[in-house]
């Protein structure tokens, strides 16, 4: 299914970059104009219009990620939840069924959980590790099923491509948070995936200066997403696409090294007598550690700690490193820390933080481009503390 025997990081510079350059420039320019002329006697083509997410700076992207994950379609929004929002109206209606693993990221298991529902769609949460489960939750009105390929912030690893063929034999669309593994490690579409979904805000731009999402994978799935943003208002600003753009030329290079530290990181944390675990896929003792190895071209930046001193060690640990700064998001060429208990999903109720293996004393680190040895030193001087 690929598009191009070149690699992807040569692929991640060059793929849908316009055959003809405006005016020998080497990058695509922004196009900051919100409206177009109709050529004469094309009166009935498709406008070209901001809302619609179709001026030159939507394109270049939209074919960009296309080409990466090996997918027919592709569509870029305002933020990720625009994405994931889009994504689940445009297959779930009044009286539909959604099948959704749990411990879903905090705005999408409030999309899913809380907003779903009240306009009358059922929604099912399956037990991930046990495939046989699934079809006992199926029901005549089922349509989609809902997971994420990287969980946030536990690292989990779903049977992917288990998932994929579950939704191929019972006619359901497969949709997957694609963020933290992103194209480089991971594509959808390669493994039966209708919709691949992403806050491009994290990894694919990478330089925490911007807000944008993106949706990926089959053209009628898509297109039918594109009318959604078109109707809600979803689109993404010409300057931000110009910045996301510039960011993923760097993706091959920016996960390489996110791989690289996150894994250093994981390894010399796990034995530290002040850690009760680390959670990294990469590491022997995740849980998903060999399904990963399979699914996956790499493990990424992302990795969770528990402290043994619980959420007041842990707290201190967040207010005492120099490098890593104590702030939300992740993705960036900086080193971020936080408690996702108080940011990514405080929307969570205690209980259903607990139920998604998220303890008030969870630490998620999203490694940057940093040297790895002066990050371990920052780290360890901190908990010393």
């Amino acid at each position: 299914m690929s598009r191009s025997r070149d690699h992807l990081d040569t692929r991640v510079v060059h793929a849908g970059e316009a055959a003809n350059r405006v005016a020998g420039s080497a990058i695509t320019p922004v196009f900051q104009s919100t409206v177009y002329e109709i050529p004469a006697g094309r009166e009935d083509q498709e406008l070209t219009y901001i809302r619609y997410n179709n001026l030159p700076n939507h394109q270049v992207l939209a074919d960009k990620l296309a080409d990466l994950e090996n997918a027919e379609a592709a569509l870029v929004t305002s933020s990720g939840m625009a994405a994931i929002s889009a994504a689940l109206l445009s297959v779930l209606s009044q009286g539909d069924h959604l099948l959704a693993c749990g411990g879903l990221y905090g705005g999408t298991h409030q999309f899913v959980h809380r907003f779903l529902p009240r306009y009358g769609v059922e929604v099912s949460v399956i037990d991930v590790e046990d495939p046989a489960s699934w079809s006992g939750a199926l029901r005549p009105n089922s349509r989609a099923i809902y997971v994420e390929t990287v969980s946030n912030p536990t690292l989990a690893v779903p049977p992917l491509d288990e998932v994929g063929r579950f939704a191929g034999k019972h006619g359901l669309a497969a949709m997957t948070d694609n963020t933290f593994a992103t194209p480089i490690n991971f594509r959808p579409a390669e493994h039966g995936f209708d919709l691949s979904l992403h806050s491009a805000t994290k990894y694919l731009n990478g330089h925490s200066d911007l807000v944008a999402g993106a949706i990926i994978g089959r053209r009628e799935r898509v297109e039918a997403c594109a009318d959604l943003i078109h109707l809600l208002g979803g689109c993404l600003d010409p300057h931000a696409c110009y910045l996301l753009q510039r960011g993923l030329k760097t993706l091959g290079v920016r996960m390489e090294r996110h791989h690289q530290t996150a894994l250093a990181l994981a390894q010399r944390l796990e034995p530290h007598p002040a850690v009760a675990k680390v959670l990294y896929p990469g590491l022997a003792s995740h849980p998903h550690h060999q399904r990963a190895s399979r699914l996956l071209d790499g493990f990424g930046g992302m990795l969770a700690v528990e402290l043994e001193g619980g959420t007041e060690a842990a707290h201190r640990w967040l207010t005492r490193t120099r490098l890593a700064t104590h702030a939300p998001s992740l993705g960036g060429i900086e080193t971020l820390i936080v408690s996702p208990a108080r940011s990514s999903h405080r929307s969570l109720s205690s209980e259903e933080r607990r139920q998604a293996g998220i303890s008030d004393g969870l630490v998620r680190i999203s490694t940057g481009i940093e040297a790895a040895d002066d990050l371990l030193a920052d780290l360890e001087a901190a908990l010393a503390e």
